[in-house]
């Protein structure tokens, strides 16, 4: 292999943008009470991130081509670091959420850069052990996510899961700087800054209405003016790209159905398998009394499957059309998401094991799968930005997910609660209402609000693996690498 240099600093950087996507579910209910954060700023603590990774993915990939991926991905760190810091040291939600945005922008650099290292870096057999590793890796990563932050969270604080940042940080840069050649996609091509404002725009747009709607209602004004600016702005995203030279994404291919049903299945499976996460955790702390780090291990019954299914397909499935690992996978997701809305005021978290186990298996076949789908679905000029769309919608996915399960979540809880109670309870204030609602009474609601949440996901999966199915019969699964990454991530092309 070229060295071990420049896969360390790759993966580096990688386990670090992993890991706090999920890193700070289990310190939510530590956040919220040392900020006096609601329910909303604790959703926006987790959609800020995944927002600002979705909106600049694909432009800020296509900058890398032009500007240098090396430079763009050590600023990328930099910016990390520095947003990391100021995450650690928020005095309020507001500014905690700021930085988290500032996080996922110096992740977009990180996140759009590193396949083009690694492929830039490493050929033939080299290329697919460094990508093995870097699926590993990047499992790892998100496996490891809510251990690490309850045992930092119970030990020296929620701060201290941005605080660690700081010398990874330090580390990756010179790696990078030291190991890593710099490398550049081909001449000619320009950036797309008018789509991406118009795609964050709609995204974030779409996010707050949503997010708003669980507060104000959904026919008050403040989410009416917020849908309507998200629908305007996707127009003008359209407009766009049936003009620009170089768009972020070339919108015929969304007349090829398999091309369809593979960004339909990716969009889904974040938020379907992962967006109701928070509020479990926040019910296994505030309601449960677990500690942040039980919290975090009972995520393990579904990470863990995950992670070895993953493998297992990698290794044994290669022949297997990706419509069916994609889809099949969507389908056990959601069976595992609905076999997890069975909650009442008695249940503790084993009652979620077997669903867990369901989702965990089902991720397994989706993870390693669904970039290969979208790539047998498109010529292989567009492979770069078909591998960046899928990473975009996933993560939009996840950020809608975290909404719209909230906005549920509280609708449910309204009826045994008062609407006030609803949210300083869904937003991890249990203690604050004991004093005035029967302990069963807040574990009732929020066993129901969990439920209705779930439903809603299950059912969003099965519509989902059931157009993937339907719509991707033409695509040619891509092989997957042993560790279950796709070749799709050794194309030197953002995203």
């Amino acid at each position: 292999m070229r060295g071990w240099g420049t896969l360390t600093a790759i993966c580096l950087g990688t386990f670090m943008l992993l890991l706090d996507v999920t890193i700070v579910v289990v310190a939510l209910p530590d956040m919220a009470g040392a900020l006096h954060a609601s329910l909303g700023d604790l959703q926006w603590v987790v959609d800020g991130y995944a927002l600002a990774l979705a909106a600049l993915l694909l432009a800020v990939g296509a900058a890398a081509d032009i500007l240098g991926r090396r430079r763009v991905h050590v600023a990328g760190v930099m910016l990390f670091a520095v947003a990391s810091l100021l995450c650690g040291l928020a005095s309020g939600p507001e500014l905690l959420v700021a930085a988290r945005a500032l996080q996922g922008i110096g992740g977009a650099a990180m996140f759009a850069t590193t396949l083009p290292l690694l492929a830039s870096a490493y050929e033939g057999r080299r290329r697919s052990a460094a990508l093995g590793v870097w699926g590993a890796v990047s499992g790892g990563a998100a496996a490891a996510g809510p251990v690490l932050g309850g045992l930092i969270t119970a030990g020296p604080g929620w701060r201290w899961i941005f605080f660690v940042n700081l010398p990874v940080s330090v580390l990756a840069v010179w790696l990078t700087l030291r190991a890593v050649p710099e490398s550049r996609g081909p001449r000619g091509r320009g950036v797309d800054w008018a789509g991406t404002a118009a795609f964050a725009v709609f995204a974030g747009g779409a996010t707050y209405a949503v997010v708003r709607a669980g507060e104000d209602g959904w026919t008050a004004r403040a989410p009416l003016t917020s849908f309507a600016v998200a629908a305007l702005a996707l127009v003008v995203f359209v407009l766009v790209e049936r003009r620009v030279a170089h768009p972020l994404l070339d919108l015929s291919l969304l007349r090829r159905p398999a091309f369809v049903g593979t960004m339909l299945g990716s969009f889904a499976f974040n938020g379907v398998a992962f967006g109701g996460i928070p509020y479990l955790s926040l019910w296994m702390q505030t309601l449960l009394g677990l500690s942040p780090v039980r919290a975090g291990l009972t995520l393990l019954p579904m990470t863990a499957v995950s992670m070895v299914v993953a493998v297992l397909v990698g290794r044994l499935l290669h022949g297997v059309p990706a419509r069916l690992t994609v889809g099949g996978g969507l389908l056990l997701i959601a069976a595992g998401t609905l076999g997890q809305a069975v909650l009442d005021a008695g249940d503790d978290w084993t009652a979620l094991v077997p669903g867990f186990v369901l989702v965990g298996v089902g991720t397994g076949f989706v993870a390693p799968t669904v970039a290969g789908a979208a790539l047998a679905a498109v010529p292989a000029e567009r492979a770069g930005m078909a591998g960046g769309a899928v990473n975009t919608v996933r993560q939009l996915g996840y950020a809608l997910g975290v909404a719209v399960f909230g906005t549920v979540l509280t609708s449910r809880m309204t009826g045994p609660l008062p609407g006030d109670a609803a949210h300083t309870l869904a937003g991890g204030g249990a203690g604050a209402l004991r004093g005035a609602f029967p302990e069963h009474t807040l574990r009732a609601a929020f066993a129901s609000g969990l439920n209705g949440a779930l439903v809603v996901a299950g059912l969003a999966g099965i519509v989902a693996g059931t157009l993937v199915l339907a719509l991707t019969r033409t695509a040619r699964p891509t092989p997957p690498t042993a560790s279950g990454t796709v070749r799709e991530e050794a194309v030197p092309a953002r995203g």
